[in-house]
């Protein structure tokens, strides 16, 4: 494959924390506007793969590009060029909606008249105007991890890696975040999404499916079911993993 097509390279990064390896040699490519999921129970190795290819986290060993930036000696340069959305929330819940935004593009080095209309048209697709000046600590859960993903977007990065960004919302705000996340890549951005919902899985271009650390399953969902004789992506998951259990 022309290493043009991929946003994100992943050679055999590991990560060791003492004797215990939570990461275990993980290789797998991301297409420009592909949206690639990370399916395992928690404790899998999601989150430390996604904060090492975020420049978070270093590797133990191995190596990996991010729209062209090497993990190990340009992590700098890859933080100016992803968005990121944690597990557990990411905004300043004492600083309104519109507030939160501003300090972010501050952060990502936005000019003032490209934030500003930014900021405009992100209040105008969320349907917050009514919010802009809300704390954040007052919005519903689905209302502030839509504007979490918002702000995450908000200096137009070419690559997002979401960490359970659903956790904890109803299956409506769940699908209308993906929606947002649909139309994100439909832009030619990538998205690297980690979950536990099955049904969110089916909703990737590709996934993998992690065990103890690797990569044990890796394709499209259609795919995933037929090599598995499977009818659903949650009949995949529990195979995979009651295969590879240790």
């Amino acid at each position: 494959m022309n290493v043009s097509e991929n946003s994100i390279e992943v050679n055999e990064i590991t990560r060791n924390f003492g004797d215990f390896t939570a990461v275990d040699h993980l290789s797998f490519n991301v297409k420009k506007g592909e949206i690639f999921g990370f399916l395992g129970a928690n404790g899998a190795g999601k989150t430390t793969a996604i904060r090492m290819l975020c420049g978070l986290l270093m590797p133990t060993s191995g190596t990996a590009n991010v729209v062209g930036y090497d993990i190990l000696t340009q992590n700098k340069e890859i933080k100016r060029h992803i968005g990121y959305m944690s597990q557990k929330f990411s905004l300043y819940e004492d600083l309104t909606v519109m507030e939160n935004m501003e300090l972010f593009g501050t952060i990502y080095g936005m000019k003032r008249k490209d934030l500003k209309l930014r900021m405009l048209n992100i209040i105008a697709r969320l349907q917050m105007r009514d919010y802009a000046h809300t704390k954040v600590s007052a919005l519903p859960l689905g209302r502030r991890q839509k504007l979490a993903f918002a702000t995450a977007i908000l200096h137009n990065p070419q690559v997002i890696f979401l960490d359970e960004p659903t956790s904890g919302v109803d299956p409506l705000v769940r699908r209308e975040f993906w929606n947002m996340i649909y139309e994100t890549a439909a832009q030619g951005v990538s998205i690297l999404v980690t979950t536990h919902y099955m049904d969110e899985a089916e909703y990737c271009n590709r996934l993998c499916i992690m065990v103890n650390g690797q990569i044990k399953i890796i394709g499209n969902p259609t795919d995933l079911k037929r090599e598995t004789n499977s009818e659903s992506m949650e009949e995949v998951f529990h195979k995979t993993v009651n295969q590879h259990a240790r």
